[in-house]
């Protein structure tokens, strides 16, 4: 599945610190678990590109489609 392909697919995402300084990630899909350590740096930069990305999918939304 590409990054730009839609799915009806749900799963369930935590996001919090770990006992051990590490930021963890988990995501949850029926029977699969992914549990995702990052370093505290590691996080902000995953923050830093969310963040873009999040700016880049609003200004995309706010474009004028072409053909319309």
């Amino acid at each position: 599945m590409g990054i730009n392909r839609e799915s009806d697919e749900g799963a369930s995402l935590q996001i919090g610190p770990t006992t051990l300084g590490m930021v963890r990630l988990y995501v949850e899909q029926g029977a699969h678990e992914i549990p995702m350590d990052f370093t505290p740096e590691e996080a902000l930069e995953i923050a830093e590109e969310l963040r873009a990305a999040a700016e880049q999918a609003r200004r995309a939304a706010k474009a004028p489609k072409r053909g319309a």
